[in-house]
């Protein structure tokens, strides 16, 4: 297979060694080149926007400068021609929602089998997405319902100002910074932290950042 011909591939991770031995290995396929890599979100967004635009982007969850979400949700409002798969060890069903939302065609394991992990790319090309069966079966059991009557997909869908307050709630600022930082007033953040104390089924503060640090919300 010529070159011109090849799945042009780009890579973001900020592990190195991993980051190489995936495009050795995807190099040595041989229906793929990789022509991207990059070590945060940011210069991986810097690199598209210079020229460097591969057909399939693997991108890794829990990057600094730039989530692999964030970069998905950008790639999904400025590049929709191209296929991401996200290379996460993530499997809750906030996560996979959020990231559907966010365009994301595929999820890859990290330790997946080098032969599936061409399978995935191949298809990813050619039909738009890639799930494996156990990616399509938590998909499916998104719209189980639950024992209060409930699909389990409604219960796991986060606003925005949610997954705002909920970054925020991570970090080292009080309530009332959190309220000035988004501009409410702070009976309505108590409001908000209350009200996810009972969606999510957590009682403390540290709670909340042991949930979001699980399912990729922020990183560590």
């Amino acid at each position: 297979m010529s070159n011109s011909t090849k799945i042009k591939i780009g890579l973001a991770d900020d592990h190195v060694l991993l980051r190489d031995a995936l495009a050795t290995l995807i190099d040595g396929f041989g229906t793929c080149e990789v022509i991207l890599k990059a070590s945060n979100g940011e210069q991986l967004i810097e690199k598209i926007r210079g020229g460097q635009v591969p057909d399939v982007l693997i991108l890794d969850l829990n990057m600094p400068k730039l989530s692999g979400w964030e970069v998905a949700n950008w790639i999904h409002e400025n590049h929709q021609e191209m296929s991401v798969l996200m290379l996460t060890m993530y499997d809750s069903e906030l996560s996979m929602i959020r990231l559907l939302q966010a365009g994301v065609k595929g999820f890859l394991k990290k330790d997946i089998h080098p032969d599936e992990l061409k399978q995935a790319i191949q298809t990813v090309r050619d039909t738009g997405y890639y799930y494996s069966n156990y990616t399509s079966s938590r998909i499916a059991q998104l719209f189980r319902v639950n024992d209060e009557g409930k699909m389990v997909l409604q219960k796991n869908l986060l606003s925005e100002q949610e997954l705002s307050f909920l970054k925020l709630a991570c970090s080292e600022m009080t309530y009332k910074e959190v309220a000035q930082e988004m501009k409410l007033n702070p009976r309505a953040v108590d409001g908000l932290r209350d009200q996810l104390f009972v969606k999510l089924d957590i009682k403390s503060r540290v709670g909340l950042a042991i949930f979001a640090i699980r399912h990729g919300i922020v990183s560590i």
